[in-house]
């Protein structure tokens, strides 16, 4: 392995990381958004949330396979225009996860009336977190040009999200304050989608 390899290995690592100390987070909240008052909040997501949990492992598996097997060359430039939509991303999802506050799970819950955000990103889109999704999973195998796993990850995840936002957006527009507040706002760029 060398160690342009070894780098993007331990990235992939960092990104596991974080992602099961998200899933950890998630199901406390799951757990306390189930055991409350209407345990109704909790959005029954059979087939799709085990494709979601399988595009993510994925997304950490798929590329350094591609790099190890294919013999993919580290481009600097590649992995500098990666690295820039990575740190953009990371941005966008510490303002959305600042701005959502406890109500952020890896499942669809519904809010209560009082808890629809409309601040930080969400006062231009729908769904900041998900575009988050898409711009990593889209880059993040690109630091080491892995291009057939970005193509791959991002026509997978474009099948799933399609699925979750649908689902998603059909549980919230039981809120009236969230059908008020977010029927004008595009899904993931604002003015486009």
């Amino acid at each position: 392995m060398t160690t342009t390899q070894l780098g993007f290995a331990v990235v992939l690592a960092v990104v596991a990381v974080v992602r099961l100390g998200e899933v950890v987070v998630s199901r406390r909240r799951l757990r306390a958004a189930a055991g409350g008052p209407d345990p109704g909040r909790v959005v029954a997501e059979p087939g799709l949330f085990p494709a979601m949990v399988l595009l993510h492992v994925a997304s950490l598996v798929a590329p350094l396979a591609e790099v190890l097997w294919l013999e993919r060359p580290f481009t600097p430039a590649l992995a500098a225009a990666a690295a820039l939509v990575l740190a953009l991303a990371t941005g966008l999802r510490v303002w959305t996860l600042r701005t959502i506050g406890r109500a952020w799970n890896v499942r669809v819950v519904v809010p209560e009336a009082a808890q629809v955000v409309t601040t930080g990103p969400y006062a231009w889109i729908r769904h900041p977190n998900y575009l988050v999704v898409v711009l990593e999973l889209a880059a993040l195998p690109l630091l080491h040009g892995a291009w057939v796993a970005a193509l791959g990850l991002t026509v997978g995840n474009a099948l799933v999200l399609a699925r979750r936002i649908a689902t998603e957006e059909a549980a919230l527009a039981r809120l009236p304050a969230w059908r008020d507040a977010m029927a004008h706002k595009a899904r993931l760029v604002p003015g486009v989608l």
